[in-house]
């Protein structure tokens, strides 16, 4: 399979080395040995990974020996968005490379790629050194092992790419690792009102005036743009002082947004497409009832301003469905969902380095890995949704790729700092653009054009 001249499919050789961890700090062993069997199943020209552990598993370790080429030059990926920190680099072999590595040989004009399948059930991360490479794959079911009873873990499908130029094989390898990509009805342009507002000091009549400009920017052409109303709508907004929002998200703030079907009939009035942001794993005040027992951490989700729910717990999913839905009926045509990861993990990308979790606490339901748990969510959100289009941020774009139509690939950009948009901005562009198209629409965030910025 070719995406582009010189850039093709190759078959993934067996490891030379299988090792498997039960607890998160034991001592790694061969599978047998830890009451774990890991299946090497042949998929394509590709390798399927299946672990069984009854009495749990925390990670798996496949080795591949190859002497790397003098000078190679090597490109990962991140574990949520990026914060721009990618690039070509020299071998360093503790380096974690979430989901993908591409090794070029500018000496020999080749270049090699190697990556795990979308939502797939384990973390995946690869480390290169000079003798070889290898996948980690984190099984926790938070950070605790992961108890799958008598089913097996479908924890990863490794695909491998070769050719010469570097884009045209990070292209073909993001296309063989994504095959059921959504795309949005049309180009995603617009308007987010967070980049001069920051949640604060706005309501109805400012969002009705950025749907007026950018609908009057967009003339008469057939693709719409979207006026997207950002956090701060809310009963719970950071108006109030808050760093960001949280639920309850059936209202909007009485005096900026006192009906929220309004404001979208508002936005679209103006020839514009109505969008909403939406924080869907933390509330404002401690839940009850169900979603009391529902919290990250049996009862430890205490986050800024709030409290994290946890994604395996169906009550949470039934919520998640229940405000989604809601979203829909008000005639909102796009939602931004935001801060899942750091509200299930407690951690942003920067910080993960090679174990996205910390150790010491499990999921509502410790059967199914932190992966497992997160694209759950994730296809709640979209089964919810219907016919709106979803847009992730802080999402893990490798598990949500085929349930949004849309990915923020890097962190914020800024309407206060020009160099944070340049930093972030352009190199999730230029790092991660292979993604677009092939695993969803990339968002590298918005412009900001404020009096602020050069």
């Amino acid at each position: 399979m070719s995406s582009g001249a010189g850039a093709r499919e190759v078959a993934v050789g067996a490891p030379d080395l299988v090792r498997a961890q039960v607890g998160p700090r034991d001592r790694w062993a061969p599978p047998h040995t830890a009451g774990v069997r890991v299946d090497l199943v042949p998929d394509g020209l590709g390798l399927r990974v299946e672990v069984a552990a009854c009495d749990g598993v925390s990670r798996v370790a496949l080795r591949w020996a190859a002497p790397a080429p003098p000078g190679v030059r090597v490109l990962g990926d991140a574990w949520e968005r990026s914060y721009g920190e990618l690039g070509w680099t020299p071998l360093v072999p503790d380096r974690p490379l979430p989901w993908t590595v591409l090794l070029h040989d500018a000496a020999r004009g080749t270049t090699r790629a190697l990556g795990t399948e979308v939502r797939g059930a384990a973390l995946a991360c690869w480390t290169a050194d000079p003798d070889g490479l290898t996948l980690w794959l984190d099984l926790r079911s938070g950070g605790e092992p992961v108890r799958p009873g008598d089913r097996a873990v479908a924890a990863a499908v490794v695909r491998e790419v070769a050719g010469g130029d570097p884009l045209e094989v990070q292209r073909t390898l993001a296309r063989l690792q994504c095959r059921d990509p959504l795309a949005p009805p049309t180009p995603l342009v617009g308007a987010n009102d967070w980049y001069y507002a920051y949640g604060r000091g706005f309501g109805l009549d400012a969002v009705v005036r950025d749907a007026r400009t950018v609908s009057d920017l967009a003339g008469d052409h057939p693709v719409r743009p979207y006026g997207v109303v950002d956090d701060g709508w809310s009963v719970g907004g950071v108006a109030d002082g808050r760093e960001a929002s949280g639920g309850p998200w059936d209202q909007g703030r009485p005096e900026t947004f006192p009906d929220m079907a309004e404001a979208a009939a508002a936005i679209r009035a103006q020839g514009a497409r109505p969008g909403l942001w939406y924080r869907p794993l933390l509330r404002r005040e401690p839940p009850r009832g169900a979603l009391a027992g529902a919290l990250v951490g049996s009862g430890r989700g205490r986050r800024q301003d709030g409290w994290a729910l946890d994604p395996s717990h169906p009550a949470v999913l039934d919520l998640v469905r229940e405000d989604v839905t809601r979203v829909r009926g008000w005639g909102f045509e796009l939602l931004k969902h935001d801060f899942s990861t750091y509200d299930l993990l407690g951690r942003w990308g920067p910080t993960m380095g090679a174990s996205p979790a910390g150790d010491g606490w499990a999921l509502a339901d410790p059967s199914v890995t932190t992966a497992e748990a997160l694209v759950g969510l994730y296809r709640a959100v979209r089964e919810a949704a219907a016919d709106v289009v979803v847009l992730g941020c802080n999402t893990v774009g490798h598990l949500a790729a085929g349930l949004a139509e849309a990915q923020r690939t890097g962190d914020d950009t800024s309407g206060l700092r020009w160099d944070r948009t340049r930093r972030v901005g352009v190199n999730t562009l230029a790092f991660r653009g292979a993604q677009h198209g092939a695993f969803f629409h990339l968002d590298a965030d918005c412009v900001p054009s404020t009096p602020s910025t050069p």
